[in-house]
């Protein structure tokens, strides 16, 4: 992978409005565009495109952090008209992708949200979650959170080809397994499932196992589908690595998704193996609730824990592709 280049960036808003009929959610926060986790298949990819680079190279080695991302979500949070929904966190980019490690954005992110008693979803791949256990315990209390590890595989050939820089498929069941047994909601998104690769019944059957073994409180999967962006570069790294499959692949992806028949059979093998090892499926984000809320004002009172200065110098931010800015 290219060497990555984090440039500094103030954002106008933080949350967005889902635009996208593939996403079952209303309100995503990304503190970061671009992702060095530099995952061949990632839908996000074509985002960089807005800003006139590419979805290849540049997704992965030219890292936007958003450094005013506390002060405006304070903000947004603030508004008369926000009603509290639960916001997930890391969908154009992970959250605990390495910038987080020097940026802490996410952490200061969550850390808001606890302040404003806002429920939230995490979804990645990053082991560094658990730095921020002690935010996420104090959340869960006030608001309500789950953590939703990303995990297509196990086999550690196909991640290494598909998912150069992200951590080891064990590590993050690892560290999702640290966060359950801290009280902390935490499952894996068998996803994305790839044909010929991790979408057999003995692959996805060593997934869900390995999931199980490590105390997963859910689990569910999706198929691989290719936008715009993540086609160009996922379908030459399977000409290059798996020729055999090429043919196939092509059958398959004549649009962004595989036909249903063959997506459901795949679900159906996930969701057999899921009862099998007596998984819950992964629950819906709107069932989000707080642990324990002693000594909390009713949910309906939005007002924050601590106060803030509001008075912040932003400069105008295009949105995300797949992402509208909520209404003033």
């Amino acid at each position: 992978m290219a060497a990555a280049q984090v440039t500094e960036i103030h954002c106008k808003t933080l949350i967005n409005r889902v635009n996208a009929p593939d996403f079952h959610f209303r309100w995503t926060i990304n503190p970061y565009r671009g992702c060095r986790h530099a995952c061949r298949y990632c839908y996000a990819r074509s985002t960089h495109q807005y800003w006139g680079m590419d979805a290849g190279t540049d997704f992965e080695s030219q890292i936007f952090a958003k450094v005013n991302a506390p002060s405006v979500l304070r903000q947004e949070l603030s508004r008369p008209k926000w009603q509290g929904d639960p916001i997930v966190i890391g969908t154009a980019s992970d959250p605990y992708e390495p910038a987080e490690a020097q940026y802490r954005l996410t952490r200061q992110v969550l850390e808001v949200m606890a302040e404003y008693r806002n429920p939230a979803s995490i979804t990645t791949k990053g082991t560094l979650v658990r730095r921020d256990i002690d935010v996420l315990q104090h959340l869960n209390e006030v608001a309500g959170v789950q953590v939703v590890f990303s995990v297509g595989t196990i086999d550690e050939t196909v991640w290494r080809q598909t998912e150069p820089g992200a951590p080891n498929p064990m590590a993050r069941l690892e560290a999702m397994q640290y966060l359950v047994e801290h009280g902390i909601p935490a499952g894996v998104l068998a996803a994305p499932l790839l044909p010929g690769l991790s979408d057999s019944a003995k692959s996805i059957d060593a997934l869900v196992s390995a999931a199980a073994n490590h105390r997963a409180q859910f689990l569910s999967g999706n198929l691989l589908f290719l936008r715009p962006g993540s086609r160009e570069w996922f379908m030459p790294m399977i000409r290059e690595s798996y020729p055999h499959l090429a043919p196939g692949y092509a059958r398959l992806y004549r649009s962004e998704h595989a036909p249903r028949d063959y997506t459901n059979a795949v679900v159906g093998l996930v969701e057999d193996a899921r009862l099998r090892w007596e998984l819950p499926r992964m629950p819906s984000v709107s069932s989000l609730r707080p642990a324990t809320l002693p000594g909390f004002p009713e949910v309906g009172d939005r007002s924050p824990l601590t106060e803030f200065d509001p008075e912040i110098r932003m400069q105008a931010e295009t949105p995300m592709q797949l992402e509208m800015p909520i209404a003033a």
